[in-house]
């Protein structure tokens, strides 16, 4: 997904989102961001090809190993989003609070169009974890 579908959705004016724009360095970082918008969940995203790749995850990852989690694929963000946390006024697409749940660096072990397997090294979340598309934008993650 490109970013013009990050910065369709967002009013710039009124949201201190940064504004999408393509790196271009590429790095490995990934950031957790709790995001209490229309429901609470938690927004995944890896450093990839001058964007975050981004999930929404309802649960959160989880920490046990084999615990699948749906993972549902959201568009591109910018990379100057890993550092993103406050409030996204109402009227907004995504509207509600952020803040930064985890962060850190991975590594990446495979990739491929239906799967991504990578090794978190953050604060809370440490370890070898799968991303798999099952179906369209969904997508299951778990640690093994």
């Amino acid at each position: 997904m490109a970013l013009e579908k990050y910065n369709k959705k967002r009013k710039f004016r009124e949201t201190s989102e940064p504004e999408g724009k393509i790196s271009k360095k590429s790095g490995n970082r990934f950031v957790i961001q709790k995001h209490n918008a229309s429901h609470l969940h938690y927004d995944f995203r890896l450093e990839l090809d001058g964007v975050l790749k981004s999930w929404a995850v309802p649960k959160n990852l989880s920490k046990t190993k084999n615990q699948k989690r749906l993972a549902v694929q959201t568009e591109d963000h910018p990379v100057d989003y890993i550092d993103f946390q406050g409030e996204i006024p109402e009227g907004n697409y995504g509207a509600g609070t952020v803040e930064i749940y985890d962060k850190g660096k991975f590594e990446l072990i495979d990739r491929s169009d239906k799967k991504i397997i990578f090794n978190l090294k953050g604060d809370k979340f440490r370890g070898e974890y799968v991303l798999i598309n099952f179906r369209d934008k969904n997508w299951l993650i778990f640690m093994r």
